[in-house]
Protein backbone atom coordinates (compact mmCIF):
# COMPACT_ATOMS: atom_id res chain seq x y z
CA UNK A 1 0.00 0.00 0.00
CA UNK A 2 1.31 3.51 -0.79
CA UNK A 3 1.89 5.99 1.71
CA UNK A 4 -1.21 8.15 0.16
CA UNK A 5 -3.52 5.29 0.19
CA UNK A 6 -2.22 4.17 3.86
CA UNK A 7 -2.66 7.85 4.78
CA UNK A 8 -5.98 8.48 3.23
CA UNK A 9 -7.25 5.49 5.72
CA UNK A 10 -5.89 6.74 8.78
CA UNK A 11 -7.87 10.19 8.12
CA UNK A 12 -10.86 8.07 7.76
CA UNK A 13 -10.40 6.22 10.65
CA UNK A 14 -9.44 9.54 12.28
CA UNK A 15 -12.80 11.21 11.49
CA UNK A 16 -14.55 8.87 13.21
CA UNK A 17 -12.93 8.51 16.45
CA UNK A 18 -12.78 12.79 16.37
CA UNK A 19 -16.41 13.15 15.64
CA UNK A 20 -17.15 10.53 18.56
CA UNK A 21 -14.77 12.41 21.24
CA UNK A 22 -15.96 16.02 20.06
CA UNK A 23 -19.49 15.01 21.07
CA UNK A 24 -18.61 13.80 24.83
CA UNK A 25 -15.30 15.83 25.01
CA UNK A 26 -15.10 19.61 23.44
CA UNK A 27 -15.72 21.35 26.59
CA UNK A 28 -13.37 19.33 28.83
CA UNK A 29 -10.47 19.60 26.05
CA UNK A 30 -11.02 23.28 25.72
CA UNK A 31 -10.74 23.64 29.43
CA UNK A 32 -7.80 21.83 29.56
CA UNK A 33 -6.14 24.21 27.04
CA UNK A 34 -6.91 27.45 28.27
CA UNK A 35 -5.61 25.96 31.62
CA UNK A 36 -2.51 25.00 30.13
CA UNK A 37 -2.01 28.48 28.24
CA UNK A 38 -2.83 30.32 31.76
CA UNK A 39 -0.43 32.91 32.00
CA UNK A 40 0.70 33.46 28.87
CA UNK A 41 1.86 36.24 28.00
CA UNK A 42 4.23 38.79 25.57
CA UNK A 43 3.58 35.56 22.74
CA UNK A 44 2.43 35.97 18.70
CA UNK A 45 0.49 32.61 19.41
CA UNK A 46 -1.31 31.40 16.28
CA UNK A 47 -4.37 29.27 16.77
CA UNK A 48 -7.14 28.67 14.42
CA UNK A 49 -10.68 28.92 13.92
CA UNK A 50 -12.00 25.50 14.15
CA UNK A 51 -13.94 23.76 11.37
CA UNK A 52 -16.17 21.12 12.06
CA UNK A 53 -15.35 18.51 14.72
CA UNK A 54 -11.97 20.20 15.49
CA UNK A 55 -11.56 20.70 19.17
CA UNK A 56 -11.95 24.43 19.77
CA UNK A 57 -9.18 26.72 20.68
CA UNK A 58 -11.26 29.84 21.07
CA UNK A 59 -12.02 30.17 24.64
CA UNK A 60 -8.47 30.23 25.05
CA UNK A 61 -7.34 32.35 22.06
CA UNK A 62 -10.13 34.46 23.34
CA UNK A 63 -8.47 34.53 26.45
CA UNK A 64 -5.08 34.97 25.75
CA UNK A 65 -5.60 38.07 23.78
CA UNK A 66 -5.45 40.94 26.16
CA UNK A 67 -1.13 39.98 26.58
CA UNK A 68 -0.50 38.45 23.44
CA UNK A 69 -1.06 39.26 19.85
CA UNK A 70 -3.34 36.33 18.20
CA UNK A 71 -3.64 35.10 14.82
CA UNK A 72 -4.92 32.19 12.60
CA UNK A 73 -3.57 30.65 9.43
CA UNK A 74 -4.26 31.97 6.26
CA UNK A 75 -3.58 29.57 3.07
CA UNK A 76 -1.70 31.94 0.71
CA UNK A 77 -1.59 29.27 -2.31
CA UNK A 78 -1.44 25.37 -2.89
CA UNK A 79 2.27 24.46 -2.21
CA UNK A 80 3.23 27.44 -0.52
CA UNK A 81 3.38 27.85 3.61
CA UNK A 82 0.43 29.19 5.58
CA UNK A 83 0.67 32.81 6.36
CA UNK A 84 -1.17 34.15 10.15
CA UNK A 85 -2.64 37.21 10.46
CA UNK A 86 -3.87 38.94 13.29
CA UNK A 87 -7.35 37.85 14.71
CA UNK A 88 -9.19 38.94 18.21
CA UNK A 89 -13.23 38.41 18.75
CA UNK A 90 -15.12 40.16 16.91
CA UNK A 91 -12.72 40.89 13.90
CA UNK A 92 -14.76 41.05 10.61
CA UNK A 93 -13.84 37.25 8.59
CA UNK A 94 -14.89 35.80 5.44
CA UNK A 95 -14.44 32.78 3.36
CA UNK A 96 -10.69 31.55 2.72
CA UNK A 97 -9.61 28.69 0.89
CA UNK A 98 -11.21 25.35 1.40
CA UNK A 99 -13.76 27.53 2.99
CA UNK A 100 -12.11 28.14 6.11
CA UNK A 101 -12.86 31.80 7.63
CA UNK A 102 -10.15 33.96 7.71
CA UNK A 103 -9.69 37.61 9.11
CA UNK A 104 -10.64 40.30 6.14
CA UNK A 105 -7.48 42.09 6.96
CA UNK A 106 -4.83 42.24 10.01
CA UNK A 107 -1.42 42.45 10.44
CA UNK A 108 0.62 39.75 8.94
CA UNK A 109 2.65 37.90 12.21
CA UNK A 110 5.14 35.56 12.93
CA UNK A 111 4.25 33.18 15.64
CA UNK A 112 6.50 32.01 18.44
CA UNK A 113 3.76 29.57 19.63
CA UNK A 114 1.14 27.37 17.60
CA UNK A 115 -1.62 25.82 18.34
CA UNK A 116 -1.98 23.34 15.81
CA UNK A 117 -5.41 20.94 14.65
CA UNK A 118 -5.24 17.72 13.46
CA UNK A 119 -6.86 14.62 12.40
CA UNK A 120 -4.47 12.05 14.63
CA UNK A 121 -1.43 12.07 16.29
CA UNK A 122 1.03 9.27 17.51
CA UNK A 123 2.78 9.11 21.15
CA UNK A 124 6.00 10.54 19.50
CA UNK A 125 3.50 13.16 18.55
CA UNK A 126 3.76 13.67 14.60
CA UNK A 127 0.81 15.00 13.72
CA UNK A 128 -1.72 13.61 10.91
CA UNK A 129 -3.98 16.27 8.62
CA UNK A 130 -6.01 17.06 6.27
CA UNK A 131 -3.18 16.02 3.23
CA UNK A 132 -2.10 19.55 2.06
CA UNK A 133 0.98 19.32 4.06
CA UNK A 134 0.62 22.97 4.85
CA UNK A 135 1.46 22.72 8.49
CA UNK A 136 4.58 20.27 7.48
CA UNK A 137 5.54 23.31 5.32
CA UNK A 138 5.45 25.89 7.70
CA UNK A 139 6.90 24.35 10.53
CA UNK A 140 9.73 23.60 8.63
CA UNK A 141 10.29 27.45 7.57
CA UNK A 142 9.48 28.67 10.98
CA UNK A 143 12.08 25.93 12.71
CA UNK A 144 14.60 27.00 10.00
CA UNK A 145 14.55 30.62 11.29
CA UNK A 146 14.55 30.25 15.17
CA UNK A 147 12.56 28.66 17.63
CA UNK A 148 8.73 27.90 17.54
CA UNK A 149 6.71 25.77 20.39
CA UNK A 150 4.34 23.68 18.51
CA UNK A 151 1.37 22.68 20.63
CA UNK A 152 -1.14 20.10 19.40
CA UNK A 153 -4.72 20.39 20.18
CA UNK A 154 -6.91 17.25 20.11
CA UNK A 155 -9.19 14.72 21.62
CA UNK A 156 -7.04 11.68 23.21
CA UNK A 157 -9.22 8.95 21.35
CA UNK A 158 -7.35 11.14 18.53
CA UNK A 159 -4.32 8.82 18.89
CA UNK A 160 -3.41 6.36 16.55
CA UNK A 161 0.47 5.02 17.37
CA UNK A 162 0.25 3.36 13.30
CA UNK A 163 0.58 6.60 11.52
CA UNK A 164 2.14 6.21 8.39
CA UNK A 165 4.78 8.86 8.04
CA UNK A 166 7.11 10.46 5.47
CA UNK A 167 10.08 12.79 5.46
CA UNK A 168 8.76 15.93 5.49
CA UNK A 169 6.06 15.17 8.22
CA UNK A 170 6.98 17.69 11.19
CA UNK A 171 6.31 16.92 15.12
CA UNK A 172 4.35 18.34 17.50
CA UNK A 173 6.62 19.84 20.45
CA UNK A 174 3.60 19.09 23.19
CA UNK A 175 -0.30 18.20 23.09
CA UNK A 176 -2.84 19.11 25.06
CA UNK A 177 -6.23 16.71 25.31
CA UNK A 178 -8.94 16.92 27.49
CA UNK A 179 -6.44 14.62 29.26
CA UNK A 180 -4.13 17.37 30.02
CA UNK A 181 -0.83 17.64 28.54
CA UNK A 182 1.84 15.88 26.91
CA UNK A 183 5.60 16.88 26.01
CA UNK A 184 7.25 14.81 23.05
CA UNK A 185 9.60 11.78 23.77
CA UNK A 186 13.14 12.58 23.11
Amino acid sequence: MSIAAAKAEARERAFARRKAAHATHAGAAASALRAHLAGTEGRVIAGYLPIRTEADPLPAMTALCERNRIAVPVVVARGAPLAFREWRPGTPLERGTFGVMVPVAGADLVPDLIIAPLLAFDGRLFRLGYGGGFYDRTLEQLRARGPVDVLGFAYEAQRDDALPLEPTDQPLDALVTERGMFPRRP
